[in-house]
C-alpha cells in the first residue's frame, strides 16, 4: 500500500501524480465560501507552504467564492511548476443568494470550462470533475457527452466525476476513460445517505473505484459527527500523540491506496499537521478498533 502519492490516468498517455495529502482551495474563500479571504496575502502564503511542505494537489473550481480559488492558485504558483496539479470541478453555480444551484446542461458545461481556463490562465485543465445532481434536470448522458466533446478539443486533460452515484458511475466508466472520482466521505459518513445534496454514496462507489483502479478522492472527510466514533478517534489519537484531524487523514490513507485526501484549512499550523498525517502508521488492530 502505498500511502505517500497516486497515478492519476495511469492508463493514459499522460499519468499525473500526485503526492498525499493534497489540498482543498474551498475554505480560503469568505465567510459561506462567498467572497474574498479575510486576509489574501496570507491565503497566497498558504497555498506557497503547501507546496513547500510536498502537496502537488490542489482542488479547486469556478463557483468557490466564486472566481476567488482560481484566481488565488494564479497569484501563488503561476507560471506553473510541471509537477503541479490542478483539479477543478464543474456542475454548479452559485446564486446571488449564497445559494448552490445545478449548472451542468451542455451550454453550461462549456462556459463553466472556458471560464476556468481563463481564471488558472490554463489552455487545457490537468483534471476535471464532473458533476450533475440528481433530479438537476436534462439528460445525464448529454452532459457527460458535452464534456468528452471538451476532452477532444484539448481543454480537457484528464476526465473525472463529482458526487457521483453509482448508476452514474456505471454509466461513465463504460464511456470513456475515468481517472478519479471525488464524492463526500468521511470517517464519520462512508455508506448512502439519500438526504445528503452531495454524492450520497460515499462507501458503494469507493469499492467500484478499487476494483477499476481508480483514484477516489473524499470531501468533507474531517467530518467527525457521531460521539461514539468521536471517542473512539480520540482514544487513537491520544495514544499516538496526535490530534483527531490527523487520525482522520490517517485512517482514511490506510483505508485504501486508492484515496487521495484533501483536507483545507486556513491555518499554517493545521497543514502542517495535515501533510504530516501521511506519515503516521496504524497497526491492524487499530484499524479495526475504529472500525
Amino acid at each position: 500500500m502505498n500511502r505517500q502519492e497516486i497515478i492519476i490516468g495511469k492508463n493514459t498517455q499522460s499519468p499525473l501524480i500526485a503526492r498525499k495529502p493534497g489540498y482543498g482551495t474551498m475554505r480560503l474563500t469568505g465567510q459561506d465560501f462567498w467572497g474574498e479571504p479575510s486576509d489574501r496575502n496570507e491565503a497566497v502564503k498558504l497555498l506557497r507552504k503547501a507546496y513547500d511542505l510536498g502537496v502537488n494537489f490542489f482542488d479547486t473550481a469556478d463557483f468557490y467564492g466564486p472566481g476567488v480559488t482560481n484566481k488565488l492558485l494564479v497569484d501563488a504558483f503561476y507560471p506553473y511548476s510541471q509537477d503541479l496539479i490542478i483539479a477543478t470541478k464543474v456542475g454548479s453555480i452559485r446564486g446571488n443568494d449564497k445559494s448552490w444551484q445545478p449548472y451542468s446542461k451542455p451550454e453550461e458545461l462549456r462556459k463553466s470550462i472556458d471560464n476556468n481556463l481563463k481564471e488558472l490562465k490554463l489552455e487545457q485543465l490537468p483534471l476535471v470533475h464532473f458533476g450533475k445532481a440528481l433530479g438537476s434536470g436534462g439528460s445525464y448522458g448529454e452532459s457527460f457527452e458535452a464534456m468528452l466533446e471538451m476532452q477532444k478539443e484539448g481543454k480537457i486533460l484528464h476526465l473525472g466525476l463529482s458526487n457521483a452515484s453509482v448508476e452514474q458511475f456505471e454509466f461513465a466508466t463504460d464511456k470513456a476513460e475515468i481517472v478519479a472520482v471525488e464524492n463526500l466521505y468521511s470517517y464519520a459518513q462512508r455508506t448512502t445517505d439519500k438526504s445528503s445534496p452531495f454524492g450520497f454514496q460515499g462507501g458503494e462507489v469507493l469499492e467500484l473505484c478499487e476494483k477499476k483502479s481508480i483514484p477516489f478522492i473524499p470531501f468533507f472527510s474531517l467530518q467527525t459527527s457521531l460521539p461514539t466514533e468521536q471517542q473512539k478517534l480520540q482514544q487513537v489519537a491520544d495514544n499516538h500523540g496526535i490530534s483527531v484531524a490527523q487520525l482522520n487523514i490517517a485512517w482514511l490513507l490506510h483505508q485504501s491506496e486508492w484515496i487521495l485526501p484533501i483536507p483545507g484549512t486556513t491555518s499554517i499550523k493545521h497543514l502542517e499537521e495535515n501533510v504530516a498525517a501521511a506519515s503516521i502508521s496504524l497497526s491492524k488492530e487499530e484499524m479495526a478498533f475504529l472500525g
